[in-house]
């Protein structure tokens, strides 16, 4: 037998075989129990949008609870990073987790997408990239919606962390520039089950309105703790309680509140000439079609959109590296930086190497709850 007859063709087609496929392995955090597991859940249903691959590379996608707790998320980021060897972590969806979370992935120099409005120090969010809104941004649509409607005073009602003082700084500066004034200002814990004493004090001061800084269905009982306390003036909500749950644990007391959201949760209701109407058009009849008629939610959105930021990132990260390495999470981080305006479901973004927020100045809208459902305001 001639043996170099045969050598020679198995070596060819060696050589011509396609290149193994390397995973993308993407670690995401979330709060699936605890005080923000309303936002945590609807997050893990969103990631059923994601696609099983991306530019021919499969992905490898390791969801852990984090249990809304800040040293769970760090435990489950430290876990990530040394023993997944992941591409990208994601999370947390709660503010103080994801906050807590940005240390590990800036030491680990990998990429943070997180779904949560964190804000880091001057120069210690290299790493880390923003899926939610900016409070600041948010800010902008309620404050203008407070003119409109000729309120001068503003209660704050919020939780004692780095989102509610996030909340207080960003709206307390827009206000001011529009001649509202904050005269009382309040806090509580997410754990905490009762806010009266925060909600006499408020309810006394006679505000025009009250912006409440809570999420998921944790945004109701403030809500009914000051109409309970016989409060019959403007109610407005933040972002993280754009979310039926808080028609669903609110019921009849948050009729008639006002929500600023991204667009995704009123996609239906906007102009066709809206940049995000038919992302979020196809993000509600994805979701839904899985979850349920009226499933939507600000959170679920969030995944949807970064599966949109890696389709587009993640090929151009290929041309330079491949995944598991230092260079690809690298190239990835450069990718995102570099991308350009990119339309989402929530929004415009466009990160820049100096802006891990990306979302511009018009993201925000309000929504009006109007019969147990959510009415865009004109």
């Amino acid at each position: 037998m001639n043996f170099r007859k045969l050598l020679v063709p198995a070596i060819v087609a060696l050589l011509f075989q396609p290149a193994a496929q390397a995973e993308i392995t993407i670690g995401v955090s979330l709060p699936l129990t605890g005080p923000a597991s309303g936002l945590g859940i609807p997050c893990n249903n969103g990631l059923a949008l994601w696609p099983k691959s991306i530019a021919g590379e499969p992905l490898r996608v390791i969801v852990l609870d984090d249990a809304s707790d800040p040293t769970i998320g760090v435990k489950n980021a430290r876990r990530f990073v040394s023993e997944d060897k992941v591409d990208l972590i994601v999370g947390s969806a709660a503010t103080p987790v994801a906050l807590a979370m940005s240390d590990v992935a800036a030491q680990a120099k990998t990429v943070q997408l997180a779904a949560s409005p964190i804000v880091t120090a001057p120069g210690k969010d290299e790493w880390s990239f923003r899926l939610a809104q900016s409070n600041a941004v948010m800010a902008i649509p309620i404050v203008a919606h407070m003119k409109k409607l000729g309120v001068k005073t503003v209660g704050f009602l919020g939780y004692s962390d780095t989102y509610g003082e996030s909340w207080l700084n960003d709206f307390t500066k827009e206000a001011k520039a529009a001649g509202i004034s904050v005269i009382g200002a309040e806090r509580f814990a997410r754990t905490d089950t009762s806010v009266t004493a925060q909600a006499l004090k408020l309810t006394s001061a006679n505000p025009d309105a009250i912006l409440i800084a809570a999420s998921g269905s944790g945004a109701a009982m403030p809500h009914k703790a000051v109409v309970d306390r016989g409060y019959r003036g403007k109610i407005y909500q933040t972002h993280s309680a754009a979310s039926r749950d808080l028609m669903r644990v609110g019921g009849k007391d948050v009729e008639g509140a006002y929500v600023v959201s991204g667009p995704a949760t009123v996609a239906d209701q906007l102009p066709d000439a809206h940049p995000s109407k038919k992302f979020g058009v196809d993000y509600i009849a994805r979701y839904e079609k899985i979850h349920g008629a009226g499933s939507r939610n600000q959170f679920a959105a969030h995944m949807y959109d970064a599966a949109i930021l890696l389709e587009k990132a993640v090929p151009a990260a290929l041309k330079k590296a491949k995944p598991g390495t230092p260079e690809f999470r690298a190239a990835l981080k450069e990718a995102l930086e570099s991308g350009g305006v990119t339309p989402v479901s929530q929004g415009i973004i466009n990160y820049t190497p100096q802006d891990h927020w990306g979302f511009t100045k018009e993201t925000g809208l309000i929504m009006k709850v109007v019969n147990g459902d959510w009415k865009v305001e004109q």
